[in-house]
């Protein structure tokens, strides 16, 4: 399976996996963009990222962490 942009709440999922120690409030947007990027699944153009994207990843992460 492969991940794009608007699968926030997957790319969330992954995220919890990957960096089970970091606290998703904290990660600031440049990091988060090249972690999801750097993903394994993650098969996406960088070019359709944006702050929305972005911000939708990290609630979805925020809920899961908790």
């Amino acid at each position: 399976m492969s991940l794009k942009w608007i699968d926030s709440l997957e790319i969330a999922i992954a995220l919890c996996e990957q960096y089970p120690e970091q606290d998703p409030h904290t990660v600031r947007f440049t990091d988060l963009r090249e972690w999801i990027m750097a993903l394994d699944e993650f098969d996406d153009d960088p070019t359709h990222c944006n702050e929305r994207v972005l911000e939708a990843v990290q609630m979805y992460w925020i809920e899961e962490a908790d």
